[in-house]
């Protein structure tokens, strides 16, 4: 039977390799946020595996922060992780804090609101949006036009399994996708070679 809700419980999030392979972290019970299973990011990791290391990495919308955090476990040089709910980012920061973790940064921003300020460049994005708010277009135009990607960028981007992938810019290259249950995750790369 189903645990009843009681309000202020917290979640635990495990990290699965690198410098804090095994490490827990607390998350608040807050609507809308879903850590990625652990089954998924395993897979997902995998596929960065020649990427990850020296990697500048943006986690858009970080909620418990199991991408952004696995990802600076694995060796990422930097990791900035933004998220726009307030009692989702304290964790956050307790979490770095509690992990030492000197190369990621909590920002306390909607995903649209830290774009339209950020002068920064990363090499590996995560876009895992609440899926009601349907915002995966949008996002990725604006990561476009904010000029936040490298060459050869890969975009990480999570959506629901059923209906048809998010519209995304023509640049992208679509480079792996899978399905779990309810859930569809696939990489892009950015090619801006074939904007010339």
């Amino acid at each position: 039977m189903a645990k009843q809700n009681k309000g202020k419980s917290s979640g635990v999030l495990r990290l699965i390799a690198g410098k804090w392979r095994g490490r827990k972290l607390i998350f608040p019970d807050v609507e809308g946020l879903r850590p990625t299973p652990d089954r998924i990011r395993e897979t997902v990791f995998n596929w960065l595996h020649a990427d990850i290391g020296g990697a500048r990495c943006l986690d858009l919308f970080a909620g418990s922060g199991a991408l952004g955090f696995e990802a600076a476990s694995r060796g990422a040089e930097s990791v900035t992780l933004v998220e726009s709910n307030a009692q989702a980012a304290k964790q956050l920061q307790d979490n770095v804090q509690l992990l030492k973790a000197d190369d990621c940064l909590v920002k306390n921003k909607t995903a649209q609101q830290f774009l339209a300020t950020n002068s920064e460049q990363y090499d590996i994005v995560f876009i895992d949006p609440p899926y009601q708010a349907n915002l995966w277009q949008d996002i990725t135009y604006q990561l476009v036009e904010s000029n936040a990607l490298v060459d050869k960028a890969v975009i990480y981007l999570e959506c629901s399994s059923k209906g048809d992938l998010p519209i995304v810019p023509q640049h992208w290259h679509l480079i792996k996708d899978k399905k779990a249950g309810e859930v569809r995750y696939c990489l892009f790369l950015n090619d801006v070679g074939e904007l010339e």
